[in-house]
């Protein structure tokens, strides 16, 4: 199957999945917020070849989501370490993670549960609005164009934004 680049197209859906759009990529940011960090380590536990593993690591480290960080007394080895864009696919992993427990795993039988440090309990992710704390249900919230798209529909016809979206953008309101 043919690998298709979303990434020129402005959206965020699009662009994050020009970084983070295959399974490999995901199972390697797992096992980096699991403590994986060095190639071989990533390559036991995953169980892919050197080439695809490389070709993961390297774009990962292109986009700056892992850093390369020498290690060793001559230091020609690497660790990968998670950058602060790493760690902000924190809460993408946990909604991935919440979503298979619930959908994929039988009850009493996730393999993976979370535990809040601070408090102790066992924790599921909750999205909720960064400005009145609702939980955000899809239901309650609406999508407007920004700017780029507001741009795009001055200078186009609805059905050429759509293929070149491949979506169909939402009226402003």
């Amino acid at each position: 199957m043919k690998w298709t680049e979303h990434s020129n197209k402005p959206c965020a859906i699009a662009k994050s999945l020009g970084v983070v759009g295959d399974s490999w990529t995901l199972l390697i940011l797992r096992n980096s917020f699991l403590g994986a960090r060095r190639f071989e380590e990533f390559q036991e536990q995953l169980g892919l070849t050197r080439h695809l593993l490389a070709d993961r690591l390297k774009k990962l480290v292109a986009e700056e989501v892992l850093k390369k960080v020498p290690y060793g007394e001559n230091a020609k080895r690497y660790e990968y370490k998670l950058t602060p864009k790493g760690l902000d696919l924190y809460p993408v992993i946990l909604a991935l993670v919440n979503w298979g427990n619930t959908w994929m795993i039988p009850d009493g039988e996730q393999p993976l549960l979370h535990v809040h440090r601070d408090c102790g309990q066992t924790t599921r992710p909750v999205m909720s609005c960064s400005e009145c704390g609702d939980a955000l249900d899809p239901r309650r919230v609406s999508v407007i164009p920004g700017k780029p798209l507001q741009e795009m529909a001055e200078q186009m016809e609805a059905e050429q934004m759509t293929s070149e979206l491949g979506y169909y953008p939402p009226k402003s309101h």
